[in-house]
């Protein structure tokens, strides 16, 4: 079950985030609100938005318009996500600081951080209103980038940072270290260091493994490494991941974080990755394996399977 929060005037916040380059995400955001406000519940969004679905500030009982520093704060119950995994991303952003669970509706294609499709949108809203869900902790992680002793960059991300070449003609010349070692050094396209939760996503189309969200655990996979040793890499989550861009090569590099956030990183810069201190919180409406959810975003072929149940039975008989 959700915990309530409750602001002073004792009514319930719902935050609404969309993708409202997308008609039917408009429809579907301007749908959940109004079945949210008629069970007194407030509804929050930010004020662009609110001029995208073209509702009128402060036209509607229970709409209350905020700015993006103050969207997830003071009473939040949690945020609904209208749109696929890069606006379940932009929202996380937003809900990070406050630990605000996000609840995606998946308007995109796989949607791997999606909890619900859009057909189940009236299920979502009366698991809501009856307070029928649960919010799941996901490790992040929290990055920084240092150039000659300086700290130049720091955030955090939930799926993956990725330090990647910023020339396509020219290799990035890394050295990777774990723990305080050095590793390998490689000239590649770049290296992915994710999560678990990230491993379904940019990990995974550079070669890396699935691995289970309930699995504590860093990740690191060169991307198109020209090395006798470069090999998808499962780490502790104590451990320190950290990349070294080569002083004195031709190529530089940008880090990306989630795909969203991006700096520059000069020869000599140093990434270092750790398990973030603060977690992200999905929210689950249902109990279903991960496997169920592979096999359904990625459409895997499981006709023929029987199972430990038609083995009992055969075995009984």
């Amino acid at each position: 079950m959700s915990e309530t929060t409750l602001t002073d005037d004792g009514r319930r916040r719902v935050l609404i985030l969309t993708h409202t380059g997308r008609d039917e995400a408009r429809e579907v955001a301007l749908a959940c609100f109004k079945a949210l406000i008629a069970h007194s519940i407030t509804v929050r969004m930010l004020a662009d938005e609110v001029a995208e679905l073209d509702l009128v500030a402060g036209g509607h009982e229970g709409l209350e318009v905020v700015d993006g520093s103050e969207a997830a704060g003071r009473g939040c119950e949690l945020a609904l996500v209208i749109g696929g995994d890069g606006t379940i991303l932009r929202a996380v952003e937003v809900t990070h600081a406050s630990g605000t669970p996000v609840l995606g509706v998946n308007l995109g294609h796989v949607g791997f951080l999606a909890e619900a499709e859009v057909e189940d949108v009236e299920s979502t809203i009366d698991a809501i209103v009856a307070r029928r869900y649960t919010a799941e902790e996901r490790v992040t992680l929290d990055v920084r980038v240092f150039h000659g002793g300086d700290e130049l960059f720091r955030t955090f991300a939930l799926n993956e940072a990725s330090v990647e070449k910023a020339a396509r003609e020219r290799m990035l010349e890394v050295v990777v270290e774990i723990d305080g070692r050095p590793l390998s050094r490689w000239g590649c396209d770049g290296v992915v260091c994710a999560t678990p939760t990230g491993s379904t996503a940019y990990n995974f189309s550079a070669g890396g493994p699935i691995v289970w969200p309930g699995v504590e655990a860093l990740l690191m996979v060169p991307i198109s490494a020209h090395a006798l040793f470069a090999r998808p890499m499962v780490v502790a989550p104590t451990s320190v991941l950290a990349i070294e861009v080569m002083a004195g090569t031709a190529g530089t590099g940008v880090l990306w974080c989630d795909g969203r956030r991006a700096v520059d990183l000069p020869a000599g810069a140093r990434i270092e990755v750790t398990r973030g201190d603060t977690p992200v919180r999905l929210v689950r409406l249902h109990e279903a394996p991960f496997t169920d959810r592979l096999v359904a975003k990625f459409g895997l072929p499981v006709e023929g399977w029987r199972g430990a149940s038609e083995r009992r039975r055969k075995g009984s008989a």
